[in-house]
């Protein structure tokens, strides 16, 4: 159970409630929550409906008009001015656009044989239990044949069906508008529209505009909730009523980095044109200015086993004389081999999902809001931060197969050309070598990792295995070690090989340990209780190797399921053991439990989506090391000494101070999206605490130095963490607490 106290270091808002009428079709009322008159968004109303004007970037002014026609918001116009330029009208009776599509959530054989081992009997609590975290799970594969990878059961399990899937799982849907009312409320320097009685498939909730002052960031959200049991969704957004007679057209980048534009010359549209388009953005040129449609960064993307473009911006041309843009998510995977793998949204009942879309006016071209929104994710690049260095891991590169099956151990993988492409400089290749080319490819992973590193980029060698420790779990190298998995009668742990000289014969979990602690490797499990870890590190909870020094913690990536009703990345898988297993261990004097960035996807090409679909660590570490001492990566993660993030949030620096009632948590913070919350994470061995910090006061692209103050009387141990509006964030590792 996890206690939360909620508080607000700001100015606190006063809080008014009063009805306002806006005309249009219909009487609308809007109830006023929160105003005052400091609010940095203004807004009115008149027989014309609600209008809201607000600061945003570079000087310029927006002002933007909603109505309600048909039980339907409207954009009745949107407005953006520089400084005391006329206004430009960029919109015009504008309207949101939803689609859903859902199928039914089934649990992988993935997630059922772990548990098999672990002799745990399928019930219907059991799968239910365990099928939102599905990773091979593919809701809309209507394919008859049998399915490669780890797919559902042919024969079902429980009361869940088997395959192949029928066609009447599939439901798609528009969004149905029937709204009535409407609240506007303040919330800092944000102001939320919110419109009830709206329904997407067999969800309802409401349909919510936010919008953000220093910004002209605009955030569209269906926040609703369905009844039915097992859905698993996806769903597409955009803004409709574009003018296509004043210089209307649409512009993206192709994969390779080059702009295309389509000037919506040809002929109409029935369907939406999908566009793989780079940084998952489309711009639309219209009236004098320009507006972007693009998707959460990272929050929009479950995980997958590759990171190729699929296609996720559409425009639509709909007459002679308007058009749509928006964002989307594909109907299934583009590598044959990975069919089975593209599992959607997990939406347990009452889980209130939140499906989001950006967009972005500005005045000027292009090109102004290619720039302006490509800010929010620093071009897709993770950011250098001074005495940090930046480290993906878990890639499966297959670095030692691939660099034999080239014939030379000189050959170059362009995936560590495309991950260091973006800000990453240390990059971590898992192999899983086979038994009989075990050594061999080890030799290769080292040596290929040698002459793929330079002084401002280093492969760090990783090995996953699926034996002897409960689980799957990434083995981190220190400096090369080989070894392998077989210890006959009478061998000893190690020998010298005639090739490769020392060698370990491992054949059980002590001499598996025995090998970690001499050589100074670590071990963290890449996907906890889900995938081939399902059940685990839970299992092994008490066991020897899960207690040593060396067993540092888990993986920390979304995705496997994905749940959009979360607050944070894996917010119900992986963040809740982050503490769980350092509440198992908190009255002991072991070293806390941390948790690894990784990215769990396969070969990587130049313009395949890195940045989207993995976090990273961020080391505190002044210098790469050089050659294949990789010591002083491995002793920084042992201490501990690191955040992880998405990239858009960064914390350089935190401390603790004070004592019992008074201690203190300071964290320097700085983020890209507007900022959202702020917390203090803390437990004392059996419960969970936080103090959450209300942070929509701060303006976007900003820094802060956060204070927390907090009981730590009979608490064990704490972390930090921040988390911005479009669900980015960054979290410190674990400290005790003196």
């Amino acid at each position: 159970m996890i206690r939360k106290i909620k508080i607000n270091l700001f100015a606190p808002l006063l809080f008014l409630s009063y009805p306002v009428f806006a005309q249009s079709q219909e009487a609308l009322q809007c109830q006023m929550e929160n105003f005052q008159s400091a609010s940095p968004i203004r807004v009115t109303q008149s027989e014309l409906g609600i209008q809201l004007d607000w600061h945003g970037s570079d000087s310029q002014q927006l002002r933007l008009l909603i109505a309600v026609e048909a039980g339907e918001p409207v954009i009745k116009s949107l407005q953006l001015q520089a400084g005391d330029d006329q206004w430009t009208t960029l919109l015009t009776d504008s309207r949101f656009e939803y689609k859903i599509v859902e199928g039914l959530r089934r649990i992988s054989n993935q997630q059922l044989n772990p548990l098999r081992e672990l002799a745990v009997e399928f019930s219907d609590e059991v799968i239910e239990r365990h099928k939102w975290d599905a990773f091979w799970d593919a809701p809309l594969d209507l394919r008859q044949q049998e399915f490669r990878g780890n797919p559902p059961p042919m024969d079902g399990v429980a009361s869940q069906p088997g395959l192949p899937r029928s066609v009447s799982e599939v439901r798609r849907a528009d969004i149905s508008y029937n709204v009535k009312s409407c609240r506007v409320v303040a919330d800092g320097a944000r102001v939320e529209l919110i419109f009830p009685d709206v329904s997407l498939g067999s969800f309802t909730g409401e349909f919510i505009l936010a919008l953000y002052e220093g910004s002209n960031l605009i955030r569209t959200e269906v926040l609703a909730d369905t009844q039915l049991p097992s859905v698993a969704y996806k769903y597409d957004v955009g803004i409709t009523g574009l003018d296509v007679q004043v210089a209307g057209s649409v512009s993206w980048r192709d994969t390779g980095g080059l702009m295309q534009r389509y000037q919506l010359n040809g002929p109409v549209n029935a369907d939406q044109v999908v566009l793989q388009a780079a940084n998952r953005l489309v711009v639309a040129e219209t009236n004098g200015g320009a507006i972007a449609a693009f998707p959460p960064p990272h929050t929009f993307f479950w995980a997958r086993e590759v990171e190729i473009n699929v296609g996720n911006n559409w425009y639509r041309k709909d007459s002679n004389n308007s058009f749509s843009i928006g964002i989307r998510q594909g109907e299934q995977e583009v590598v044959e081999r990975y069919m089975a793998n593209w599992s959607l949204y997990s939406a347990p009942p009452g889980s209130m999902q939140q499906m989001v879309g950006y967009f972005y006016p500005t005045l000027g071209d292009r090109g102004d809001a290619f720039d302006a929104v490509m800010e929010f994710t620093n071009s897709d690049v993770y950011q250098p931060l001074d005495g940090y260095q930046v480290m993906g891991s878990h890639y499966h590169t297959n670095m030692g197969r691939e660099l034999i099956a080239s014939g030379s151990i000189d050959t170059r993988l362009r995936d560590f050309e495309v991950i260091k492409s973006a800000g990453i400089n240390i990059a971590g290749p898992v192999d899983r070598p086979r038994e009989e080319t075990q050594l061999q490819e080890q030799h290769w992973l080292f040596e290929g990792a040698l002459r793929h590193s330079d002084k401002d980029f280093m492969v760090l060698p990783e090995m996953e295995n699926s034996n002897l420790l409960g689980g799957h779990w990434d083995l981190l190298f220190s400096h090369p070690v080989y070894y392998v998995d077989e210890r006959a009668a009478g061998t000893p742990l190690i020998t010298e090989h005639p090739e490769y000289g020392r060698m370990y014969n491992i054949g059980s979990v002590q001499d598996m340990m025995t090998m970690v602690e001499a050589e100074n490797m670590i071990i963290y499990m890449p996907h906890p209780r889900t995938k081939g870890s399902t059940g685990y590190p839970d299992a092994v909870a008490e066991s020897p190797q899960f207690l040593h020094d060396n067993y540092r913690g888990a993986g920390w990536r979304w995705g496997m399921g994905l749940d959009l009703s979360e607050k944070r990345l894996s917010d119900y898988r992986v963040i809740p053991l982050l503490d769980d297993m350092n509440n198992w261990i908190a009255d002991t004097d072991l070293p806390l439990k941390s948790l690894i960035a990784i990215t769990e996807t396969y070969f990587k090409s130049p313009g395949d989506d890195i940045y989207a679909n993995g976090p990273v660590t961020y080391l505190r570490l002044n210098e790469l090391p050089i050659g294949n001492d990789y010591s002083s990566i491995i002793n920084t993660l042992k201490a501990g000494e690191y955040f992880v993030s998405t990239g858009e949030v960064l914390i350089p620096n935190h401390s603790l101070s004070g004592s019992g009632s008074e201690a203190l948590l300071t964290a320097q913070v700085q983020w890209t999206f507007p900022l959202d919350f702020v917390e203090v994470v803390y437990g004392d061995g059996s419960v969970t605490n936080s103090v959450v910090v209300s942070a929509t006061d701060q303006l976007p692209f900003s820094s802060h130095r956060f204070g927390i103050p907090f009981d730590a009387s009979g608490q064990r141990w704490v972390r930090f963490a921040a988390w911005d509006s479009a669900g980015n964030g960054a979290m410190t590792m674990p400290v005790r607490i003196p």
